[in-house]
């Protein structure tokens, strides 16, 4: 293991699905020899996609951490997932990467999944290469896929090779870099080495000629020697490559075939001799500071990623940002102020740990059974008090109720849910009193699908997702008056009270009641939204004030379950004016009754009105898949916004009821072949339609007597 965080380096392979980023690093790692023989993803037995799920949907599901030596340096590879549904494992891999190499399809171009990392990968300033792949695909375009990029990511991508014979005969790169032609045996491996012909020299050389312009430019001293002498030496270019890509400022472009493992061994040289080190970063940003790898600091280690396995328990993947990390370590968890031994440190290759004594500042590596240490923890040594900054996790798009067949399993499920939450931040469980449910929150539907096969496998539990209520809102449109007696005898004391009162909609800065003298004012924020105003406008004393608390706690009662459809009602301005008592028989509890009747019956005269939940939901698409989206949003009440491109991308922005989204990201993979993505945000309440209110309260009275039965 290397001692040195400039012998390291931290690479995550990012692409689209289908892109080939298993395929690649399954020959990378063959190039290394860290392999005997490569696997394939149609074979199941790729190093990287391990799991038996990954095997049977033959693509990638989780990150996977791998490491080979080349020369004198570590060189860490991370698989990510092609679906942005399992972005959290993208996102925790970035964050510990010092390059990342997004790969595209040759034949399709830049996808909506490319476009999608370039954002990610802006927010975490990291330093990028570009791979073209399957440049023995039938349909491979190299030059387009090229200018398609650089439309979307600007000019800093810089072609160092290009194919010369792309599509199915491909076997020859022209590398700009080294100015050499790379001639592959038709079964790949190792190229034989030749001149390029006298036809491709022009281009070669001018290629050439912007690869040298773009590493001076890193570099005062080199710009000075390049205006001096025309060119920079070896070493020179090395050097200003790599804080040109360090800083990102140039983005290197190469183009392999992973499958036939043609291109993947310079690939390997390049990361080793030019890509930067942690150690040619910026220092790591901390939430107070910063940070630089200084192998001889105080340990400190950043928890990434962490895992269930059966038989092993909790791994938990960590990058050391500062010193060593040593077995027998004993560290603090930041966030919990508590004390974790380090027992055994391991290093990955996919499923197979091999174990070590110490990694070193920049250093990737693998620890089980940390007690009391989850994802986004920092440990250090005591009295290094620092947190590394934690990964963004995004919000959840999609939601699902869950229940068991069994119902004395609820409580098992619940725990297993919150088990595998532990291991990703990107889901949520919501345990909604208000809609009675479990609600899960994920990226997206095989977001969900791979949560429900983990539990069934794992914890040997039925899961079954079902629809989600929505959680519409009640109010009123104009003012009513209404009064209500409860009166009770039953052999003793009785029940007595008379409450009148009138309700309307509530707004802030509105004109005291008309006709009514406002002796108190109370104004509630409500929990779920909205606000209640209650007024005491009694005169005369014909209701003791004494009465006021239990009048409003009736109120409050009717507002948790809402006359219409049971839910919660908002911005409603309630001012009690008037009513009876009687000596004997008025209590709390009278008066209570009647404050809930009263507003029950008032609410009903004073044109109610259900809300419901609208979000903004935002879709990147291709052109052609433009109509079909737009077709299956008019069936969805969505109100289109606008339209506009991104890149060669088309945006929809689009408000559509939360009622209308149930299995919309498997709609919109089915109607795109999962070429677009979408993002959904709360936007508002808005009022539903006549027809539609009817409906809800028709179902609602449906399910309450149902239930009485």
């Amino acid at each position: 293991m290397s001692q040195d965080p400039k012998l390291i380096r931290n690479v995550v392979l990012l692409g689209h699905s289908h892109s080939g980023k298993t395929s690649l690093i399954e020959s990378m790692l063959y190039e290394a020899k860290a392999i005997t023989r490569r696997g394939t993803v149609e074979a199941g037995n790729t190093v990287s996609d391990f799991s038996e799920i990954e095997q049977e949907r033959k693509g990638s599901l989780f990150s996977k951490l791998m490491h080979v030596g080349w020369k004198q340096s570590k060189i860490n590879l991370i698989d990510t997932p092609g679906s942005d549904d399992f972005v959290g494992e993208t996102l925790s891999s970035m964050k510990v990467a010092d390059l990342g190499v997004i790969v595209i399809n040759a034949a399709h171009g830049v996808e909506v999944g490319t476009e999608l990392l370039w954002e990610y990968a802006e927010k975490f300033s990291l330093p990028l290469m570009f791979v073209m792949n399957q440049c023995d695909h039938e349909k491979c375009d190299v030059d387009s896929s090229l200018e398609q990029a650089r439309e979307r990511f600007g000019t800093r991508l810089i072609p160092f090779q290009y194919p010369l014979d792309a599509g199915t005969g491909f076997h020859t790169i022209v590398d700009a870099l080294r100015m050499v032609v790379y001639e592959f045996p038709s079964d790949g491996g190792k190229p034989v080495k030749k001149e390029i012909p006298a036809a491709e020299m022009d281009r070669a050389k001018a290629m050439h000629n912007v690869i040298v312009e773009a590493a001076a430019e890193n570099d005062d001293s080199l710009m000075d020697h390049y205006f001096e002498t025309g060119t920079l030496d070896e070493s020179e270019l090395a050097e200003g490559l790599r804080k040109g890509i360090a800083a990102r400022s140039l983005f290197p472009v190469f183009c392999v075939s992973a499958t036939r493992n043609m291109g993947s061994g310079r690939i390997m040289g390049f990361i080793n001799d030019v890509c930067p080190s942690p150690a040619d970063r910026a220092p790591a940003q901390l939430e107070e500071g910063e940070l630089r790898p200084d192998p001889a600091g105080p340990p400190v280690l950043f928890i990434y990623k962490t895992m269930s396995e059966p038989k092993v328990g909790r791994l938990s993947y960590f990058k050391v940002y500062s010193g060593k990390v040593r077995s027998g370590d004993e560290l603090i968890n930041n966030a919990n102020r508590n004390s974790e031994r380090i027992n055994q440190i391991f290093v990955s290759n996919g499923k197979l740990r091999e174990t070590v004594d110490e990694l070193v500042a920049g250093d990737l590596g693998v620890v089980v059974k940390l007690r009391d240490t989850h994802t986004n923890n920092t440990l250090s040594a005591k009295g290094h008090d620092v947190k590394v900054r934690a990964i963004p996790f995004p919000e959840p798009r999609i939601r699902t109720a869950i229940s068991t067949g069994n119902k004395n399993d609820m409580e098992k499920l619940i725990k297993a849910v919150h088990e595998l939450q532990e291991e990703d931040p990107t889901f949520v469980l919501e345990q909604s009193q208000r809609l009675r449910q479990n609600i899960l929150h994920g990226q997206g539907q095989l977001h969900l699908d791979l949560l429900k096969h983990r539990i069934e496998k794992l914890h040997g539990l039925q899961v079954d997702f079902i629809k989600p209520r929505i959680p519409y809102l009640e109010t009123i449109t104009r003012a009513a008056d209404k009064d209500y007696r409860h009166k009770k005898q039953s052999g003793g004391a009785g029940q007595f009270a008379e409450v009148h009162m009138r309700i309307e909609p509530y707004t802030e800065g509105m004109a005291d009641p008309s006709g009514l003298t406002v002796r108190h004012r109370e104004l509630e924020e409500l929990p779920w939204g909205g606000k209640l105003a209650f007024y005491w406008c009694i005169v005369g004393g014909s209701i003791d004030s004494k009465f006021s608390s239990a009048i409003k706690k009736g109120v409050m009662n009717k507002m948790v379950e809402g006359p219409l459809t049971g839910s919660y009602c908002t911005d409603i301005r309630v001012s009690v004016y008037d009513g009876k008592m009687h000596p004997v028989d008025s209590n709390d509890m009278a008066f209570q009754i009647a404050g809930t009747m009263a507003f029950k019956d008032g609410f009903q005269q004073a044109a109610p009105q259900i809300l419901e939940p609208v979000y903004e939901l935002v879709i990147l698409c291709q052109d052609e898949a433009m109509g079909d989206i737009m077709g299956d949003l008019q069936t969805r009440r969505a109100i289109i916004l606008g339209m506009d491109s991104e890149g060669h991308y088309k945006k929809i922005h689009t408000k559509v009821p939360l009622a209308e989204m149930h299995h919309y990201s498997s709609s919109l993979r089915s109607l795109t072949q999962g070429r677009a993505k979408f993002s959904l945000h709360f936007s508002e309440y808005a009022p539903v339609t006549p027809d539609i209110q009817q409906r809800l309260i028709s179902e609602y009275k449906a399910t309450s007597k149902e239930g009485e039965e």
